[in-house]
């Protein structure tokens, strides 16, 4: 009975979408409810987007209800607080409804869309050729109208006597009143709105949490880049031949970052301040900035301890792809016990940067320039030099612990070979 059921409904609707009116060809996509038991309507309700988000805003919606969508299609684009999420048809079928419009907000776990997938997938109508009776014909010169005569103009009236006696006296020109002069580089003075994304607001309200909250203060540090230059120019082809990556510089910086955070602990610690404890990790999870189209985002990488240059190149190529398309997980970004940030790559040449909460310090890499210096023999040389920066977080880390992990990350970005040799 229920197979049957569908056959008729499924027969109906192609039946009215080919000679019924417009909105009988809709029909099948507005179902009483004893209807829907026999239609296979499939409901999609909002993923589960990460341990600590619970709702999401709807940002995009590709496709409209009565459109076909294939298996994997994006039907709805939601976005979060910390990343976007594509939601996809399972399988192919009409879209028979949407739960929300554009920027509204859905819960997890709620109903998202709903798709008929026993619907027919539309057939693709070939254009009808062009008859020739169909093709326009310009008229001929003969069957051209000829254009109307003009009307002859009326007949001038003589002027009489005493209009000619009289001759008007002639009238002031009217003067307008001054206007000031716009100057020629003034242009269109136009503002335009924007709403702000959940992620930038979530980024906003972080940020300025992490100022409320923490006594942040930066210390600098200059650091020689020559010798890490050197290796990484040395050993490039050999590097890329063997583990199909190339070398940079970001890998040295977070073997670097680890070792001292290894050698001074209180760096990587955080203050729990509901238990008034501090909370000591005896591991290292890096957070590396990465520019997305919706904005910075910080990607994990984790037990650093454990990798090495090649492990850390790999893991930042992946996760720098993963933001480009817009892929990053919250899997991805959750958690983290320091934070580099790299805004040498734009060209900036010293800055603070703010604090990744509940971490305690964050260490800013700029731009390599070359500058004057005096080497061991008291000779003005030039060097490539980068400005480093740590902003720690003073309630913990104390002006010592703070300087000294700073020069420990310096000195073995100076001499590579530490990090090698562990010292």
């Amino acid at each position: 009975m229920i197979a049957r059921g569908r056959f008729v409904l499924k027969s109906a609707a192609r039946l009215s979408a080919r000679h019924g009116s417009p909105l009988m060809s809709q029909a099948r996509f507005i179902a009483t409810p004893s209807m829907q038991l026999l239609m296979p309507i499939k409901t999609i309700d909002v993923p589960t987007m990460g341990d600590s988000i619970t709702e999401g805003t709807i940002v995009d919606m590709p496709v409209a209800p009565g459109d076909y969508v294939q298996p994997d299609d994006v039907v709805v684009i939601l976005e979060t607080d910390k990343v976007s999420v594509d939601v996809r048809a399972p399988e192919g079928g009409a879209l028979v409804e949407i739960f929300g419009e554009i920027d509204d907000v859905v819960e997890v776990g709620s109903n998202l869309f709903r798709l008929d997938t026993d619907a027919d997938a539309p057939e693709v109508e070939e254009a009808a050729p062009i008859k020739e009776e169909d093709t326009l014909t310009p008229m001929s010169g003969a069957e051209t109208p000829a254009e109307p005569t003009p009307a002859p103009p009326p007949p001038k009236t003589p002027p009489t006597p005493a209009d000619a006696a009289y001759t008007a006296p002639p009238k002031a020109p009217k003067v307008a009143p001054p206007q000031p002069e716009t100057p020629a580089f003034m242009g269109q003075r136009t503002e335009r709105r924007t709403k702000m994304s959940r992620m930038r607001q979530r980024i906003a309200t972080r940020l300025k949490d992490a100022q409320n909250t923490a006594a942040m203060l930066t210390t600098f540090q200059e650091c020689d880049m020559g010798a890490l230059m050197e290796m990484r120019k040395k050993h490039q082809d050999a590097f890329t031949a063997k583990h199909g990556i190339k070398l940079g510089f970001m890998s040295a910086f977070v073997q670097a970052a680890t070792a001292a955070l290894q050698e001074v602990p209180v760096v990587n610690a955080y203050i729990d301040d509901e238990t008034k404890e501090v909370v000591y990790r005896e591991y290292c999870d890096i957070s590396v900035a990465v520019a997305s189209p919706n904005g910075l985002v910080v990607p994990v990488l984790r037990n650093t301890e454990n990798m090495s240059f090649a492990d850390v190149e790999h893991n930042i190529a992946m996760y720098a792809e993963k933001a480009k398309e817009g892929t990053l997980g919250l899997d991805d970004m959750a958690g983290g016990t320091f934070t580099i940030s790299n805004g040498g790559v734009f060209g900036s040449l010293m800055g603070t940067p703010i604090i990744n909460p509940p971490q305690s310090a964050v260490l800013g890499m700029h731009a390599t320039k070359m500058r004057a210096t005096v080497n061991e023999k008291g000779e003005v040389v030039a060097r490539p030099m980068m400005y480093l920066a740590l902003t720690y977080d003073h309630r913990l880390i104390d002006g010592r612990e703070g300087v000294t992990f700073l020069r420990s990350i310096a000195e073995k970005i100076s001499d590579p070979t530490k990090m090698l040799l562990e010292v």
